[in-house]
C-alpha cells in the first residue's frame, strides 16, 4: 500500500495544535476521543525531513505505524509522555537524555543508523521487539547509563553491529530471547557494569563477543539455549591469563541467583567469568564449549585454549555440569564453591595438557567428575573439598607434558589436596582408568582413598600412583591389573590397608620406605601360614628383591601391636636373610661365608626371634655330648685324691650350661678328640643359652 508523504514540520503543528484544517483539505494528525488517553498516532505515511522534537515537552504518547522516515527522529532532551514506532523504517533515532514517562517501543523495525538512547531515563519499558538494527561494524544501539524503570525487551531482535548498554540501569528483566547478534570481531552486546534489576534471558545467538564484564543482576543470568561463536581476527597478546578467542566475558559480574550456560548452551571460544560471583548455581548441564583455540597459539600449555576461565569466582550454591561436552581447557584456579561440582557423564577433550585446573580451589561439599571420558588431565593441587572427591568410573587418558620438563604429568595431580571425607578413584558402571597414574602428594584424607577396580598408569618409565606423604585412615589399593609403573608409598600413614595381589605386582619398583599402616582390613588368623609368606613374597616383588629394612620392620610392627607375634618372628626372620645376601652380595671373596653364617643362623637360632628351637639344639647338644663320653667310657680323675663316681651325663650338662658349676666340668681329663669335643660343646652351650636368656627375657617383659 502506497504511503502518503507528510513533512516534519506538518507533524509539529499537528502536535502544537496548529493542525486544525476542519474548513478544507490538508493533513491532519488523527486525534482520540477525549475520553482515550492522549495518544496520536500517525499511519502509512512518508516522514520527508527531520523530526525534531530536541528539548520539546510532549504531553502525548506518540505512535508511528508503518511509517518511512527520511532522516532519524530527534529527540534529545526531550521529554515525552511515551513514544512508539511499529514496523517503521528509520534512518537511526537520536535520543540522547530522553525523558519518557511510558514505554519506548521499536517493534518489527528496521534501523539503518545508529540507535542513541545514552542517558535516556525511560519511566516504562523499552520494547525492541523484531526490530533490525543495521551498523556493520559500528555502533547500532548506543544506551550507556540509560536508565529503564521497567523491563528492557529485546527478543527476536536482529543487530549488525555492537549493540552498547555500559552501565546501564534496567528496573525488570532483560530479555534477548532468539535474538540474533552479530559483529564478528567486536561486542555484539556491550554490558559493562550495566545493572539488572530482574533476570537477564538470552536464547541468542551471538557471532561476536557478549561482553558483560561489571554487570549486576539481581536475580537469573541465563543464556540457555544461546549459540555464541566469533569471527576468526584475535586481538594478540602476551599476557598468558588472556583469552583472545573469548565469546563470552563475564568478569567480575554478580548475579544474585544462578548462571545457567545450560541445556544446548552452545560457544565457539572462551566463556571467560574471573573473579565472577554467583549467588546460587552455575549451570553448565548439556552444554557444548569449545576453545576454538586461535592458529598462534600452537605451543599453549592450555592445549587447544581455555574452554570456560573461571579464576577467582565465588560460587555460593552449586556447579552442575552433566553431560557438558568441552573441547578445551576447564580452568577454576582459586575458585571458592559453597556446594558442590557436579561434572557426569561428560566429555573433555583437551589432549596432552591440562583438561581440568582447579588448583587452591574450595569447594564446600563433594567434587564429583563421574563415569567420564577426559582426555588429559586433572591438576586439582592444593584444593579443599569439604567431603568426596569422586571420580568413579571415569577415563583419564593422554596427560599433559610439563612445560619445562620433557615428561608426562600424572592423569590426575591432587598434590597438597585437603579432602574431609573420601578420594573415590574406584570402579563405577566400568573401571576407573588414569594413563598417566594418580599423584596424591602430601594429601590429606579424612577417611577413605578407594582405588579397587582402578587400572593406573600405562607406561613403565612413569609414575602409576604417588601418594608420598598421603594421610588417610583406610588405604584400599584392590586394582583390577598390577599398576604400570612406579608405585611410591614412602612416607604415607593408614590405618587399615586393604589391597590384593594385583597391586604388589606393579610392573616398577614400589617405594616403602616408612610406609606405616596400623592394621590390615583383613587380619592375618594366628595360624594362617600362608598368608604371611605370601605377603612376604608380594614385599619380596614390589621391592624387585633388594634389601630395604623398613616395610619388614612395619609389617612385624603391626603383627605385633595386633597380637600375632610369632608371625612377626617369621617377618624379622626373613628381613634378617635378605639383610645377610645383600652383605653378602657386597663383599666379593667373604660373600659365602657370609651366606653360611646366615644360615647357621636361621636354621639354629632364627637370628635369635625362635629361642624355643636354642633351647631344642642346647638339649640336642647335651644329648650328643653325654653319649659320646658315654661312649668313650670313665674320663681319668685330674685329682687322684677325688673320689668323684664318673656321670657322662652330668658332665655333658655341666659343659652346656655356662656360669653355673655342677662340680663336674674341672675334675675330669679329656685326652685326644674328647677335648675337641668338650670345648664345642661350651661355646655351642654359651650362645645357645645366651640365646634362650633373651628370649625369656623378652617374654617376662611382655
Amino acid at each position: 500500500m502506497a504511503r502518503g508523504r507528510v513533512t516534519a514540520a506538518e507533524v509539529l503543528r499537528g502536535l502544537l495544535g496548529e493542525n486544525d484544517n476542519s474548513g478544507g483539505g490538508g493533513w491532519r494528525l488523527p486525534r482520540r476521543k477525549p475520553s482515550t488517553p492522549p495518544v496520536i498516532r500517525v499511519v502509512d505515511r512518508v516522514v520527508t525531513d527531520v523530526l525534531d522534537l530536541r528539548a520539546v515537552e510532549v504531553p502525548y504518547v506518540l505512535e508511528f505505524e508503518r511509517c518511512q522516515f527520511e532522516s532519524a527522529p530527534d529527540l534529545r532532551q526531550a521529554n515525552l509522555a511515551g513514544i512508539s514506532f511499529s514496523d517503521c523504517d528509520l534512518p537511526g533515532l537520536e535520543a540522547r537524555n530522553l525523558s519518557s514517562s511510558n514505554d519506548v517501543s521499536l517493534l518489527g523495525c528496521r534501523v539503518s543508523d545508529l540507535v542513541d538512547l545514552t542517558d535516556a531515563e525511560i519511566a516504562g519499558s523499552v520494547l525492541l521487539r523484531d526490530s533490525r538494527f543495521s551498523v556493520p561494524g559500528g555502533l547500532c544501539v548506543h544506551g550507556d547509563r540509560l536508565t529503564v524503570a521497567g523491563a528492557l525487551l529485546a527478543f527476536g531482535i536482529h543487530t549488525e553491529g555492537e549493540m552498547r548498554l555500559a552501565g546501564a540501569r534496567i528496573g525488570g528483566n532483560v530479555n534477548l530471547g532468539s535474538a540474533i547478534l552479530q559483529n564478528a570481531n567486536g561486542f555484539t552486546l556491550n554490558g559493562n557494569g550495566m545493572q539488572v534489576g530482574g533476570n537477564l534471558l538470552g536464547a541468542f545467538t551471538s557471532h561476536g563477543v557478549v561482553f558483560l564484564s561489571n554487570a549486576r543482576i539481581s536475580s537469573t543470568l541465563s543464556l540457555s539455549r544461546a549459540k555464541l561463536s566469533r569471527g576468526d581476527v584475535f586481538e594478540e597478546t602476551t599476557d598468558p591469563h588472556a583469552d583472545p578467542s573469548a565469546t563470552l566475558i563475564l568478569d567480575r559480574v554478580d548475579v544474585s541467583g544462578d548462571l545457567e550456560l545450560d541445556r544446548d548452551f552452545t560457544s565457539l571460544g572462551t566463556v571467560r567469568a574471573v573473579n565472577a560471583r554467583v549467588g546460587g548455581t552455575l549451570s553448565l548441564a548439556d552444554a557444548v564449549l569449545d576453545a576454538v583455540s586461535p592458529p598462534a597459539v600452537g605451543t599453549d600449555p592450555t592445549g587447544s585454549g581455555r574452554a570456560l576461565h573461571v579464576d577467582g569466582a565465588e560460587i555460593g550454591g552449586d556447579i552442575v555440569g552433566r553431560g557438558v561436552r568441552i573441547k578445551g581447557q576447564l580452568r577454576m584456579v582459586d575458585t571458592h564453591v559453597r556446594g558442590s561440582i557436579t561434572i557426569e557423564r561428560a566429555v573433555v577433550d583437551n589432549p596432552a595438557a591440562d583438561a581440568l585446573l582447579t588448583n587452591r580451589s574450595q569447594i564446600g561439599s563433594n567434587f564429583v567428575v563421574r563415569e567420564s571420558e577426559i582426555s588429559g588431565g586433572l591438576e586439582l593441587r592444593g584444593i579443599t573439598v569439604g567431603a568426596n572427591l569422586d571420580l568413579r568410573g571415569s577415563r583419564l587418558i593422554k596427560p599433559g607434558t610439563y612445560r619445562h620438563q620433557p615428561r608426562e604429568k600424572p592423569s590426575l595431580d591432587i598434590g597438597g589436596a585437603t579432602i574431609g571425607r573420601d578420594l573415590i578413584c574406584a570402579r563405577g558402571e566400568k573401571e576407573f582408568v588414569a594413563h598417566g597414574g594418580v599423584r596424591c602428594r602430601r594429601a590429606t584424607i579424612g577417611r577413605m582413598a578407594n582405588f579397587n577396580g582402578a587400572v593406573l598408569g600405562y607406561k613403565l618409565d612413569s609414575h602409576a600412583l604417588n601418594a608420598m606423604g598421603m594421610q588417610v585412615q583406610e588405604l584400599m589399593v584392590n586394582v583390577v591389573s598390577p599398576p604400570k609403573g612406579l608405585v611410591t608409598l614412602r612416607q604415607a600413614r593408614c590405618t587399615s590397608l586393604d589391597d590384593n595381589e594385583n597391586f604388589w605386582n606393579a610392573t616398577g619398583f614400589i617405594d616403602l620406605d616408612d610406609f606405616r599402616y596400623d592394621s590390615l582390613a583383613h587380619p592375618i588368623h594366628l595360624r594362617d601360614d600362608a598368608q604371611v609368606e605370601q605377603r612376604l613374597r608380594w614385599l619380596r616383588q614390589a621391592m624387585r628383591r633388594s634389601y630395604h629394612p623398613r616395610p619388614y620392620d612395619q609389617f612385624a610392627e603391626m603383627l605385633t601391636a595386633s597380637g600375632n607375634e610369632e608371625h612377626a618372628s617369621t617377618v624379622l626372620i626373613e628381613k634378617q636373610r635378605l639383610r645377610y645376601r645383600a652383605v653378602a652380595e657386597g663383599m666379593r671373596f667373604l660373600g659365602p661365608l657370609v651366606l653360611v653364617w646366615s644360615f647357621l643362623q636361621r636354621s639354629m637360632v632364627g637370628y635369635g626371634y625362635r629361642p624355643a628351637r636354642a633351647l631344642g639344639w642346647l638339649i640336642a647338644a647335651w644329648v650328643v655330648g653325654s653319649m659320646w663320653f658315654q661312649f668313650k667310657g670313665p674320663l681319668v680323675v685330674i685329682n687322684d685324691d677325688d673320689h668323684l663316681p664318673w656321670n657322662a651325663w652330668l658332665y655333658t650338662i655341666d659343659l652346656v650350661v655356662p656360669i653355673v658349676d655342677f662340680g663336674n666340668k674341672n675334675r675330669w681329663q679329656t685326652p685326644g678328640a674328647s677335648q675337641w669335643i668338650a670345648s664345642g660343646l661350651i661355646v655351642t652351650g654359651w650362645i645357645l643359652a645366651t640365646t634362650v636368656a633373651a628370649g625369656l627375657t623378652r617374654m617376662l617383659r611382655r
